[in-house]
């Protein structure tokens, strides 16, 4: 068996000018970010620090090392099947239960229903070790439109009142698989 060759991915940014009638709208403040031509795609702050991983998507407060708070997204593209029973609840409860950190609380989940995707999403308090700081992690998981994507924030306990609104506007706008046939204008296939 040949042995795979190692992802030596390179992100590739591009700006485009954007057409005078585009379909783009978000809040004033605020940017789209979108990945996968529309697979996945919601609405952040538009002072926050993007920084592209190799598998998944960063959106930091402020510029390392001055962060206080990681938003973090990846999405797969599924294979063709009927996943609308997909047991999204008991997966999310799996993940949280399997976390590591020393959690002291967990909420409980959150269901939004969209047009096309199921979204489920909770929270946990745990202790960060090197710091000995409470600090929350909220966990996403979306299911739709032969999409799937994980969406997670970290941020400190006493940060909370400022980025659980950026949260609320990323669950908000979250939409998945609603591709893109040009970015200068925004509008969706088969528009």
């Amino acid at each position: 068996m040949s042995k795979r060759k190692k992802s030596n991915l390179q992100w590739i940014k591009e700006t485009l000018e954007l057409e005078e009638d585009h379909n783009w709208k978000s809040e004033e403040g605020n940017r789209i970010f979108v990945a996968g031509r529309g697979a996945l795609r919601f609405d952040v702050p538009g002072d926050w620090h993007f920084s592209p991983q190799e598998k998944s998507f960063q959106f930091l407060d402020k510029k390392p090392p001055d962060d206080n708070c990681r938003l973090e997204a990846s999405f797969n593209l599924l294979p063709p099947a009927d996943w609308s029973e997909f047991p999204l609840v008991p997966l999310l409860k799996k993940v949280v239960k399997d976390d590591e950190r020393n959690v002291i609380e967990r909420g409980k989940v959150v269901k939004l229903k969209r047009q096309t995707a199921r979204i489920v999403w909770m929270h946990i308090k745990f202790i960060d070790e090197p710091e000995n700081r409470e600090a929350y992690s909220r966990i996403c998981i979306g299911l739709g439109s032969g999409v799937q994507c994980l969406i997670t924030m970290d941020y400190w306990a006493d940060d909370a009142e400022r980025v659980i609104p950026v949260w609320d506007t990323v669950m908000d706008s979250l939409v998945l698989g609603l591709y893109i046939r040009d970015p200068r204008t925004g509008f969706a296939f088969p528009d």
